[in-house]
């Protein structure tokens, strides 16, 4: 099974396109927006099975320039 978490992404000032361009060219999320607020993309991943959850963000998206900050939530099954 996989692992769903949405990541909010604070970018440095004129580099928002960019990083968006640059997460859409390595074809690792679900969705992606651009937001209002504090963060200026949330994207909706879905982590690999067998995969951790930190090391896979950080190997795969934190290694894009321009992101100033993260913030990931992660979900859990309800029932």
């Amino acid at each position: 099974m996989t692992t769903c978490v949405f990541i909010q992404i604070r970018c440095r000032p004129g580099t928002t396109y960019r990083v968006a361009e640059e997460i859409a060219l390595r074809e690792i999320h679900s969705e992606l927006y651009s937001t209002s607020g504090e963060y200026d993309l949330l994207m909706k991943l879905y982590i690999p099975k067998g995969e951790d959850v930190g090391v896979f963000i950080n190997d795969h998206l934190l290694t894009i320039e321009g992101i100033e900050r993260s913030m990931t939530t992660m979900t859990f099954k309800v029932f």
